[in-house]
């Protein structure tokens, strides 16, 4: 269905840890805890929720980035790590993470040689 001959799970693209508010609904999470959800979406570095914080997220998909080799190469994860690849593939500040909307089944295009990435956005239908 993909076109890819062999796959592999790749740790450092699973969703971000969210603690003990994974699997709750937001508006749930914000009604418990207000000001942690709002420390969590201002600062990339915070984890109120005990989990994992974005500049974590952003470290290990940079991390990941810089693995690949020449070619062509299909990460199918979340949309998390979709943004985050965004941002450190812009060479954005982490704060920028919150500034990506990525939708279920989205999909960004990065292309580069040499660790510098570029965004390549998809033309209208190619999807």
């Amino acid at each position: 269905m993909l076109g890819v001959e062999a796959a592999t799970v790749e740790e450092r693209l699973r969703d971000c840890d969210h603690g003990r508010w994974r699997g709750l609904p937001l508006a749930e999470v914000v009604a418990a805890e207000p000001e942690g959800v709002r420390q969590w979406l201002e600062d990339p570095d915070s984890a109120p929720h005990g989990g994992e914080p974005v500049s974590a997220v952003l470290l290990r998909v940079g991390e990941w980035l810089a693995t690949l080799t020449p070619g062509r190469w299909l990460a199918v994860t979340h949309p998390g790590l979709v943004r985050a690849a965004v941002v450190v593939a812009l060479g954005a500040p982490a704060g920028a993470y919150r500034r990506v909307d990525v939708p279920p089944l989205g999909r960004a295009e990065l292309t580069g040689l040499g660790g510098r990435w570029n965004l390549r956005l998809p033309l209208k239908g190619s999807w």
